[in-house]
């Protein structure tokens, strides 16, 4: 008995922090869609922009998704054990093995699609130039977008401040943006323009942590045959209670 109570207890708090992580994610992926400053804003005002960028206005949807599948999963999971339910574990470990297959098969799929995805990034990169140095500081739109990517990620431009070469605000006196400048408060010409574009600090920050990525994934992984393992055990300890 002391073992069976031991996995309803940890199915019941593994699944509820499952639950909650589900709550946030449901959560952050609403306020994705509902912000109108954010960056895939930005990226819907840029004209003429690569059709693959389509895949990247859906991440708001992506994430009320999985913010859903794990409140399903992690409803499954607390119930299953507290009510002792056969089926809600059986269901409950379906649901995980198939979510942890689809995890594999996506991971494949993105190590053999890297060179498509970097492809996708270079006409993204071009584009985006493209329309600094048509719009910026003359569409407010684009100006706007730019000014708040450029606020919240601490960078300049796409690749540095070479971007703005030609455009609107560059034009009359050969000044960047004061979001590209030592001193933040002012625009300034290019020897003080030495702030890091924006896609080279997101790459910068990716390759610092990837081995946290790659940790926490792995830790994912681990947790999700841990749960199924869990859940089997118990579905089959009912399972010999009952007969």
């Amino acid at each position: 008995m002391g073992c069976f109570a031991f996995l309803k207890v940890m199915m019941f708090v593994f699944n509820g922090i499952i639950f909650v992580a589900g709550a946030v994610i449901l959560g952050v992926g609403i306020w994705v869609k509902v912000d109108s400053g954010s960056i895939l804003g930005f990226i819907q005002g840029i004209q003429d922009a690569p059709e693959g960028l389509n895949q990247l206005l859906n991440v708001g949807y992506l994430l009320i998704a999985i913010g859903a599948l794990l409140l399903v999963i992690g409803f499954l999971g607390c119930c299953g054990a507290v009510r002792e339910s056969r089926c809600m574990l059986l269901l409950f470990f379906i649901v995980v093995l198939v979510v942890f297959i689809a995890e594999v098969a996506g991971a494949v799929v993105i190590l053999v699609f890297k060179p498509l995805a970097e492809d996708l990034i270079s006409k993204l990169g071009t584009q985006a130039v493209d329309s600094i140095k048509k719009d910026y500081g003359q569409n407010p739109d684009v100006t706007g977008l730019w000014n708040v990517t450029m606020d919240t990620l601490k960078c300049c431009g796409f690749y540095n401040s070479s971007d703005f070469d030609g455009s609107p605000f560059h034009k009359p006196d050969s000044q960047y943006p004061p979001q590209c400048c030592q001193d933040t408060t002012r625009p300034c010409g290019s020897a003080d323009a030495t702030v890091t574009g924006c896609f080279p600090k997101f790459q910068k920050l990716i390759d610092e942590n990837s081995a946290v990525i790659a940790g926490v994934a792995l830790g994912i992984a681990a947790l999700e045959i841990l749960a199924m393992v869990f859940s089997m055990t118990l579905y089959c300890k009912i399972g010999s209670k009952i007969n």
